[in-house]
């Protein structure tokens, strides 16, 4: 658990490679995925994301491409990371749930744009190497728990935000419960070939809307529900 105090800082890359990769990153994949609003651009400019990379992929932190964590878990490229925080639209007093830490990447990015993150990770590997990611890029605003995404973070909440870091068939009723009302919720949802990044607002205390932004693909969060393959 790290504290709720929001600790700001320039987080410094310790390899070098941020200074030459970040301004390529941005013009090349960030700006052309829509992902204008300068105080985003400035939060993926002073993250470093080697410091979140495993050092066997310290090469890819910087390419258009999905990076393996392990136990069947990957990064989502960079421009996917930017977008879904980008449309998320955070503001500095948000309190944030995430549902799959992965690396801590995107936990980064979420903190450094609001108050308080609380974070979900069902790999118990995965959620010792995102603390301890977090701790070298000298994020404190975070809360990286252990646990089932799918059935969010109750006893934290309500949110002002909520960002699944990975593709579901369906966002369970659950996480929309743990919404304020005026809260956002964004998922990339569907299946293979055809997913959509989407957009949940909570609009009274029985009522949510909806809307599609953009295509993609990403991995499967573990531990959501799946469609039956049955056919008869």
């Amino acid at each position: 658990f790290f504290s709720s105090r929001r600790r700001h800082t320039r987080y410094i890359s310790v390899t070098g490679v941020q200074t030459c990769a970040l301004p390529i990153l941005v013009e090349q994949q960030i700006r052309p995925w829509q992902v204008l609003d300068p105080a985003v651009l400035n939060t993926l400019q002073h993250i470093a994301r080697e410091l979140f990379v495993p050092a066997m992929h310290q090469a890819l932190a910087y390419t258009d491409t999905e990076i393996s964590l392990g136990h069947g878990q990957e990064m989502l490229p960079p421009r996917v990371d930017a977008r879904l925080l980008h449309d998320v639209q955070l503001k500095p007093t948000d309190k944030v749930l995430e549902i799959g830490t992965g690396s801590g990447y995107l936990t980064a990015l979420l903190a450094d744009r609001s108050q308080h993150v609380v974070s979900l990770e069902s790999n118990p590997e995965l959620h010792a190497n995102a603390r301890a990611n977090l701790q070298r890029a000298g994020i404190h605003n975070v809360d990286v728990r252990l646990g089932d995404g799918s059935a969010g973070a109750a006893d934290a909440g309500p949110f002002d935000a909520i960002v699944l870091g990975g593709s579901v068939h369906d966002v369970p009723q659950a996480l929309l419960q743990q919404l304020k009302v005026g809260g956002r919720l964004i998922a990339i949802v569907g299946e293979e070939p055809v997913m959509q990044a989407t957009l949940f607002t909570r609009t009274s205390a029985n009522d949510w809307t909806h809307r599609a932004l953009w295509d993609t693909t990403a991995p499967r969060l573990i531990g959501f529900t799946e469609p039956s393959r049955f056919h008869f």
